[in-house]
């Protein structure tokens, strides 16, 4: 679980710059707004629209924005833009490392078009739908932010509330559920007065693959060149990535 954890852990840190913060506003748009399209407006009611919503609070997205997006997804709202799906894309990076990416597009020609012109040009290939499926497996993460939390504490708090795994990070704390778990899980901690900055599904790999450093540079460029296209919302390797190597390669 330490690559999809260091990963995170880079991402966390990219998304606290304001350059990308109109990205990051996008996303959790994109995600309220499917949200509500497929289970409706009310987060009473639809368990994906209010960890949406939440989340998206977390970044500071603003209400007006959260409450637009909810109306997109119920049809009361059309902005032009089309209708958002949810598309996932697998392939293989430099050195083999496996990819799967979850997206949300309002054009998938386009969007397909862009992926695969970026695994071509960096030394990877975009495979057919089942080609890394397997080697992952979906689970709940719930980041907490780690100022102010007693670490072994919070351990003891997380199983109990319904953690399968705890990994402790530099700037956070990653709880790891089963898929199932996410939602009770969340508030479960809420109750112990745990604040939560994220919760999401996520994929992760069930056996990590190791990759000398120049490997490993080209795939986090890779990874970074995915996560700048608008319409990724997520994106999960197999690479290993310890302490040892993300420091040779100059991500620590």
């Amino acid at each position: 679980m330490a690559g999809h954890s260091k990963w995170a852990n880079i991402k966390h840190k990219k998304a606290k710059e304001d350059a990308k913060r109109s990205k990051v506003f996008t996303k959790h748009i994109r995600e309220i707004t499917v949200a509500a399209r497929e289970g409706g407006g009310d987060p009473d009611g639809n368990p994906r629209l209010s960890l949406a919503i939440e989340n998206a609070k977390g970044v500071n997205l603003p209400k007006d924005n959260i409450e637009r997006a909810i109306k997109k997804g119920t049809g009361e709202l059309d902005d032009g833009s089309g209708n958002y799906e949810e598309v996932t894309y697998e392939g293989y990076g430099p050195g083999g490392i496996a990819y799967f990416i979850e997206a949300t597009s309002n054009n998938l020609n386009r969007t397909v078009g862009e992926l695969r012109h970026i695994f071509t040009k960096h030394g990877g290939n975009l495979g057919t739908d089942g080609s890394v499926a397997y080697l992952f497996e979906q689970k709940g993460s719930i980041r907490i932010n780690k100022e102010g939390i007693d670490e072994e504490e919070l351990i003891l708090i997380a199983i109990d509330a319904g953690a399968e795994d705890v990994e402790i990070e530099e700037e956070f704390i990653e709880v790891i559920t089963i898929r199932e778990n996410l939602i009770s899980t969340r508030k479960n901690l809420e109750e112990q007065g745990i604040s939560i900055e994220s919760a999401e599904l996520v994929r992760i790999p069930m056996t990590e693959v190791s990759a000398d450093p120049e490997t490993a540079k080209k795939n986090l460029r890779l990874m970074d060149l995915f996560d700048e296209n608008d319409d990724v919302s997520n994106i999960f390797t197999n690479m290993k990535l310890d302490d040892e190597t993300l420091e040779l390669v100059g991500q620590e």
